[in-house]
């Protein structure tokens, strides 16, 4: 099992720039897929980005291309998403992800491809 711990949301105006954190625990992530969801009220649970472990695949939505970027710190095992140039329709419930390398050879898009799930933050992108 992975237990995931997601944190950092906050209100901040538009144009402004906010980090996400999440702090992994349990089973090793060394062979996992990490990701940030969001989910806007209405709307269905989408992808912004996503990484392997190792680095070598990343994933970002394109409208958050140019303006999100995930990382990880391996001795911490801890995955961050900074978020710069903040729009209101950034608005929404943001949740850390992880998946299994073994079950998902590239990065899946797919919400229910995701086995493991924080508790989720709230982003509010407002002035």
């Amino acid at each position: 099992q992975v237990q995931l711990v997601d944190s950092g949301g906050d209100l901040v105006n538009p144009g402004g720039s906010l980090r996400l954190s999440c702090a992994a625990s349990g089973r090793t992530i060394n062979n996992y897929v990490m990701a940030w969801f969001r989910q806007a009220p209405g709307k269905e649970r989408e992808l912004g980005a996503a990484l392997t472990w190792s680095g070598l695949q990343t994933y970002y939505a394109d409208s958050v291309k140019g303006r999100f970027s995930i990382s990880r710190d391996r001795a911490k095992n801890m995955v961050y998403l900074q978020m710069n140039s903040l729009k209101p329709e950034d608005t929404a419930v943001y949740y850390c992800a992880a998946a299994a390398m073994s079950s998902m050879p590239t990065i899946s898009t797919n919400p229910n491809d995701f086995a493991y799930w924080g508790q989720g933050t709230q982003v509010t992108v407002s002035s």
